[in-house]
């Protein structure tokens, strides 16, 4: 959701097409650095969204952090601008701040695993007692993206002093983009049955729900509208009649046009294959 005219506006927007959850931005998603939440709009904020009953609220970090760059500059500014969104989470009282793990820029799969674990201690430790979650999001590995595979995601957490505030979201398309095959009931089966095995289940927190423009294993991130993708109806029909993940938020980041059209229409497809395998 769009926060143009204060963050309160997220809540408005969720509640004109009748979202029961919602992910946001906290500040401009393009910038380091934001102008400050102040606590009149935090304090809106929660009144809007106790009237309105979305819960739980899923932030999106900004596209430009990446806790395990090279350039030790943009290193550090990833790191800060992480730790300003997490206070930005805490005062506004949401659950989770999503993000991707990071590109690793030639440093190599291990270094970046270390770089991007090294960055979150760091950050954690600035935030102590903080209720919102880490959260991983699992990529499609492009370019040199990390959290393409769930050992990976998993490494990471290894590394992790508390561990108690990580946690995962899958990207559909991501996933499929990755190797792993959600569009089939075998497949289905096999990757949420691997995802348990590394990482465990209590560690999914959020669904990104999205289709996928290209085929399974092509390592290439480009979303599209569900049902009309690689993964098909079938597949989402999957997650959203398992049990298992009846309470957990699925949000779409399916492409955009004027109004959010495309969102009602996308929600309405979700919503009309449950029990409809």
């Amino acid at each position: 959701m769009s926060i143009a005219g204060g963050v309160q506006t997220a809540i408005e927007r969720g509640m004109k097409i009748g979202c029961t959850t919602i992910q946001m931005f906290v500040k401009n998603n393009t910038q380091w650095r934001g102008k400050p939440i102040s606590e009149s709009e935090a304090s809106e904020f929660k009144r809007l969204r106790s009237e309105s009953g979305i819960s739980p609220i899923v932030v999106h970090d900004t596209y430009l952090i990446n806790l395990c760059a090279k350039d030790k500059s943009i290193l550090r500014k990833s790191r800060e601008a992480l730790k300003d969104e997490l206070d930005r989470c805490e005062l506004l009282g949401v659950e989770y701040l999503n993000f991707h793990p990071g590109s690793h820029m030639g440093q190599g799969e291990s270094e970046g695993i270390k770089l991007i674990a090294e960055s979150l201690n760091l950050i954690h430790a600035q935030t102590p007692g903080y209720k919102v979650k880490s959260v991983l999001e699992a990529t499609a590995g492009q370019g040199t993206a990390l959290g393409y595979r769930f050992e990976q995601l998993r490494a990471i957490i290894d590394l992790i002093e508390e561990k108690d505030r990580m946690a995962v979201c899958i990207d559909t398309c991501h996933i499929l983009a990755a190797g792993y095959d959600i569009s089939t009931e075998a497949g289905y089966q096999a990757t949420f049955e691997e995802f348990d095995a590394v990482l465990g289940l209590n560690r999914l927190v959020a669904f990104h729900m999205n289709d996928s423009k290209r085929e399974l294993g092509s390592r290439v991130d480009r979303h599209e509208h569900i049902g009309k993708g690689k993964i098909g109806k079938k597949g989402f029909g999957f997650i959203m009649n398992d049990e298992r993940f009846r309470n957990i938020p699925k949000i779409l980041e399916t492409p955009k046009g004027e109004d959010m059209k495309e969102d009602i229409v996308n929600m309405r497809v979700l919503k009309r294959l449950m029990a409809k395998q």
